[in-house]
């Protein structure tokens, strides 16, 4: 069996992953490989301060601005609604601590989230915020009534475990008609599938590069609808925020009238430069290119590890499908079977008794064949 398109994108852009040597990885989900242009800007950068310290500091601020100009185009929004964070969470946590909740708001929230989307949530409940707790798996009908009178809702684009694909544009307009904050953690998707925050009406959408983005851990982006920014406050100050910061003198209180007024102090500047050049990569390949070949290769997976003998999470579907495939068998621990595979330069991921794998687009079908031969 294989797959429809294997052969072409994965193998124009194959030398791009020197990781593919050494390791079939299977945990894009997790952690991925930097992409050859994200590694060699990052190294251009320590080059760089090694031998020069900071003298080319405004050349830095270069990369700085491309980066939002890269992160917008990529999800169709502009350079003045991203700001630069460290991760996922740190966005999300600017939404849940910067909007003014008052006792009785409603949101609507989902049980299957990852921590980073559902903690932050919770701790709103302890300051009388009432939070609907919805499965992922619910229809629209459910989301829609619940959506009535709620201030926010608050969804991942994938979830982490299942691999399930939410259908962010009939959410978003939901939200746009009953007038709800929508909030998309992206992390899981962004890179692999296309994201229209117009489109969708996503008021505000939080990712970071070192995913599906293939880029470092610890620099991410956070994008804030220009029309909402005035109602998310910034609650971590530092010099950075204010409109005035390149003046040290002033004591001016005035805000960044964009969403750099989110970013209190000195970024991960080595990281923005791996996250620019990442981003510059895949919008090169092509996100439709990449979607397609990880939809194949799910696909396989899929089909491969259920001849075996493994029950899926989820019935394979392409239309929610992702990059994310998870099953599991009576009598295979997730957890042996994983470090079994690691034993054969097999990277994937045991979650909640589940075996993960999370393959990308530089990979192919034959490699897939090989590790779903040594399963148990």
């Amino acid at each position: 069996m294989g797959c429809k398109k294997d052969g072409e994108v994965w193998r124009e852009y194959r030398d791009q992953f020197p990781v593919a040597e050494n390791l079939i990885w299977l945990h894009h989900a997790g952690v991925s490989p930097l992409c050859l242009p994200a590694a060699r800007a990052m190294k251009q950068l320590t080059d760089d301060v090694e031998k020069w310290a900071s003298f080319h500091f405004f050349d830095w601020m270069k990369v700085y601005d491309s980066i939002r100009v890269e992160a917008a185009r990529l999800i169709g929004a502009t350079s003045e609604e991203i700001a630069i964070t460290k991760n996922t969470s740190e966005g999300i946590s600017i939404i849940q601590q910067g909007i003014d909740w008052r006792a009785g708001d409603r949101i609507v929230a989902f049980e299957e989230e990852f921590p980073a989307n559902y903690l932050p949530w919770k701790f709103l409940e302890k300051q009388g915020v009432q939070v609907e707790w919805l499965s992922i798996y619910d229809p629209l009908e459910k989301i829609d009534k619940a959506c009535q009178g709620a201030r926010l809702l608050t969804i991942s684009f994938v979830n982490y475990l299942s691999g399930h694909r939410m259908d962010l544009e009939a959410i978003g307009e939901i939200c746009k008609r009953r007038g709800v904050f929508f909030l998309v953690d992206a992390i899981q998707g962004l890179g692999v599938f296309p994201v229209d925050v117009e489109r969708f009406h996503i008021d505000a959408l939080s990712a970071d590069g070192h995913k599906w983005l293939l880029g470092p851990e610890g620099c991410g982006i956070l994008y804030i609808r220009k029309d909402r920014q005035d109602e998310v406050e910034p609650k971590e100050i530092g010099w950075m925020n204010v409109a005035g910061f390149h003046d040290y003198g002033s004591r001016e209180t005035a805000l960044r009238p964009n969403a750099g007024r989110y970013e209190c102090g000195t970024l991960n500047t080595v990281g923005i430069f791996g996250l620019e050049a990442t981003l510059q990569f895949i919008q090169k390949v092509g996100i439709d290119r990449i979607g397609e070949q990880v939809l194949d290769l799910t696909e396989h997976l899929a089909r491969s590890v259920q001849r075996k003998g493994y029950r899926l999470f989820r019935e394979w579907e392409r239309s929610s499908a992702s990059g994310i495939l998870s099953f599991q068998k009576d009598g295979a621990d997730a957890r042996i079977v994983v470090n079994q595979l690691k034993d054969h330069k097999i990277q994937a991921a045991p979650r909640q008794g589940w075996i993960r794998f999370s393959p990308h687009f530089y990979q192919n079908t034959d490699e897939m064949d090989r590790v779903v031969e040594l399963l148990p």
